[in-house]
């Protein structure tokens, strides 16, 4: 059994899509044909099938968290793997959602492991999140490994949300004011200053400054504009390299003023997969392994992968983090009392709450000076332009007198 995309047409001629479950194409025209529905296409959307569209499947952040909480409750309620994936497809009115539930839905009655399943989508499920599935599978725990592992992205999402929201009024405010800047050196200032000209007065230093920027933005602005867009896809085309990309994210966590924010984050990252890997049961290896995937730092990542390596050599956790030199010390201790103690899940996710709690303390903070910094930046040159204009206004009036 296998998902299909499908377009039809019903009785009354009004077009629909969906997903419809069948052993091949065929099964699904004749589904299609016994609810009176002419099938105009039908495409697999399996991996192992054709490279339909659920091939290539995303989806939104909302609905994985959807997925893994409705996954977890199911699961741990006793239900069966299909029959959870079936319950799930059966309530979403997701297209692509459906179609994933379905895929995983019949890779898993095929007699792979959902892990197995998993992996055919790696641009959905990430492999912190394989990790845990695989662990909880091989451990007997897959409905407990679920719930963590619902708890993360949905903590996840909250977070990516919040900083969205906090960000979004500061953005919209800079970019409101560039766009009134921008119209007022483009057809504001032309006409005041032809009659300025026709005056002949003597304009103020700020005046004509304006009036030079003005000119040079008409002159200049479109190939201003096209610089910036070749210096952009150029910049990006660079960081392609992994080496220089790398270079790139080593240069962030030794900036002065932000550097210290990167590797914050990065810590909270890799300590909050950590925690959650090593809570499932995996082994401690495989979980130092996909924990440091998870760091979106490539400088980072690469340390942490050495220190998975000196642990996989019998190196302690904590002395493995210390060397390399790019987690907070807090951190690190918390990792060696929890070694000493035995008790290195609690620790961790002990750890990894102070890690979030002190980036997301961080992030107010800076998203707390952005707005203000925005608005005093905007607000005074905007007070230049009226300046520039008001002060030879001035000066007409004074000679008229």
């Amino acid at each position: 059994m296998g998902a299909y995309l499908y377009r039809a047409v019903d009785r009354r001629g009004k077009s629909t899509k969906g997903v419809v479950e069948a052993a091949n194409a065929a099964g699904a025209r004749k589904q299609l044909r016994d609810r009176a529905m002419v099938p105009l296409s039908v495409e697999a959307t399996a991996p192992g099938q054709t490279a339909g569209p659920a091939a290539r499947t995303r989806i939104g952040a909302r609905a994985q968290v959807l997925l893994t909480r409705q996954l977890a409750t199911l699961i741990g309620s006793g239900v069966r793997i299909d029959d959870a994936l079936r319950t799930v497809a059966d309530q979403s009115r997701q297209a692509r959602l459906v179609s994933l539930c379905l895929d995983l839905r019949a890779a898993v009655m095929d007699g792979q492991s959902l892990a197995s399943a998993l992996d055919g989508y790696p641009g959905v499920f990430d492999q912190f999140y394989r990790a845990s599935v695989r662990a909880g599978e091989g451990s007997g725990t897959l409905g407990q490994v679920m719930d963590h592992l619902a708890d993360h992205v949905e903590k996840r999402a909250e977070n990516r949300q919040t900083v969205q929201l906090a960000l979004l009024y500061p953005v919209l405010l800079a970019i409101v004011s560039l766009g009134v800047i921008v119209a007022l050196l483009t057809f504001v200032v032309p006409d005041i200053v032809r009659v300025f000209s026709a005056r002949g007065a003597e304009l103020p230093m700020l005046t004509r400054l304006l009036i030079g920027g003005s000119e040079s933005l008409g002159t200049y602005g479109p190939a201003l504009a096209l610089g910036a867009a070749v210096a952009v896809a150029s910049g990006v085309a660079l960081l392609r390299s992994p080496a220089r990309r790398r270079g790139w994210h080593r240069a962030l966590t030794a900036a002065p003023g932000i550097g210290g924010v990167v590797r914050q984050i990065a810590a909270a990252q890799y300590a909050s997969t950590l925690a959650t890997l090593v809570v499932s049961r995996v082994p401690l290896y495989d979980a130092l392994i996909a924990a440091a995937a998870t760091v979106g730092n490539l400088h980072v990542r690469a340390r942490a992968e050495r220190a998975a390596i000196r642990v996989r050599e019998g190196a302690p956790l904590a002395r493995s983090l210390r060397e390399a030199e790019v987690f907070p010390p807090l951190l690190i201790a918390m990792v060696a009392s929890g070694e000493s103690s035995g008790t290195l899940g609690e620790s961790l996710t002990r750890a990894a709450t102070q890690q979030n709690r002190s980036i997301a303390a961080t992030v107010a903070t800076i998203v707390g000076l952005v707005e203000p910094a925005v608005l005093l930046v905007m607000g005074g040159i905007v007070m230049l332009l009226v300046l520039a204009i008001l002060m030879p206004i001035m000066g007409l009036n004074q000679l008229a007198v």
